[in-house]
């Protein structure tokens, strides 16, 4: 795998290394040494897939606060999709920044995304499917959200429709000390 720190310090986009012959590619698509040798966080403890039947789904930007913060790493296993991620650390240079990432099932590629970070996506292409693998297990009284065309963030979007679920379409305006959570000591 080929870690690339993004702008946001501690988030990484992983490009993988297919080695490839006439029958197609092999490729490590997780291996705790490297991860670990990254610095990154190498225990995963759950997996989730995201299926999205129409272009313009958008999901996010989701997060769990401590003690349940998680770090994810995500890959589109089908279709195509316009990945985001906030910096929400409060203490960090970039906090309140925002990048986003193509993934497609083409490229294969992933982002890692650490704890302290909102997440979200747009799909691209009908049947668009996400494999989210999480740094800790889900747990709803500890998950959060920001409004996706949130003025706090002014994230550039793909234009065209989007279809959303309620929740997260009714997030109130966020505000910077909201995140104090994700202060580190």
């Amino acid at each position: 795998m080929k870690f690339t720190e993004t702008a946001l310090p501690g988030a990484y986009v992983v490009d993988l290394e297919k080695f490839t012959d006439e029958r197609g590619y092999f490729a490590r698509a997780w291996c705790r040494r490297e991860f670990r040798a990254q610095g990154l966080e190498e225990e995963l403890v759950q997996a989730s897939l995201s299926f999205n039947a129409r272009r313009g789904t958008l999901r996010g930007m989701h997060f769990q606060v401590p003690p349940f913060a998680e770090a994810k790493l995500v890959r589109c296993v089908r279709g195509a999709l316009y990945d985001v991620m906030i910096d929400l650390r409060p203490r960090s240079r970039t906090f309140l920044r925002w990048i986003s990432v193509e993934l497609t099932a083409a490229n294969g590629r992933m982002v890692y995304i650490p704890r302290g970070f909102a997440h979200g996506f747009k799909t691209l292409e009908d049947e668009t499917e996400i494999l989210y693998q999480m740094t800790e297990f889900y747990a709803p009284e500890y998950a959060r959200g920001v409004r996706w065309n949130d003025p706090l963030f002014h994230i550039a979007w793909p234009e065209g429709r989007i279809t959303i679920a309620p929740r997260d379409d009714q997030y109130p305006d966020a505000a910077p000390e909201q995140f104090a959570a994700f202060a580190e000591p």
